[in-house]
């Protein structure tokens, strides 16, 4: 066990967990925040994805220790229910989950893929989304929750969540 920092949603936390302890289960465990999902352990589903210095990554197999101070935003960190991040606006009006397990991790990459790209193609959205893997299968929703949120969010700080 050691003690370490870490910056999550703007907020420090000071944990004492194992270093090699992977950051997912720290989020979910050890601070509380549960809408990080475990999907597949191997980084390859895209359930699990936080932006860790606002790059998207699969915490089911970062270790704690490489997140120490790094500034780490779950899906609790991009909006609030009284003001949702544009992307989460747009999912919600495009009806784009069914069973929802792997949303934020989707939606987590679409904020990335936006403060990026605020104007993304088709191709630009299929590459970035190509790793997070849907079981519903609502790809086609995602993508056009993507475009909505880039029309519909000019001046509306896509970048910056809350």
């Amino acid at each position: 066990m050691a003690a370490i920092s870490l910056t999550i949603n703007g907020q420090l936390q000071r944990l004492d967990v194992d270093p090699r302890t992977p950051l997912l289960w720290v989020l979910r465990d050890q601070v509380g925040l549960k809408g990080t999902k475990f999907g597949c352990g191997i980084s390859q589903c895209g359930a699990c994805t936080v932006h860790i210095d606002g790059k998207p990554a699969r915490s089911c197999s970062y270790p704690v220790q490489a997140a120490a101070d790094k500034q780490i935003t779950t899906i609790e960190g991009i909006g609030t229910e009284e003001k949702l991040h544009p992307v989460q606006r747009a999912w919600i009006e495009e009806q784009v989950p069914q069973c929802g397990y792997c949303q934020s991790g989707q939606i987590m990459t679409a904020v990335a893929l936006l403060k990026d790209k605020p104007a993304p193609t088709d191709e630009d959205i299929d590459l970035a989304m190509r790793g997070n893997l849907c079981r519903c299968g609502t790809y086609q929703r995602v993508r056009k929750a993507i475009h909505s949120a880039a029309a519909n969010s000019k001046g509306d700080g896509i970048t910056q969540g809350k």
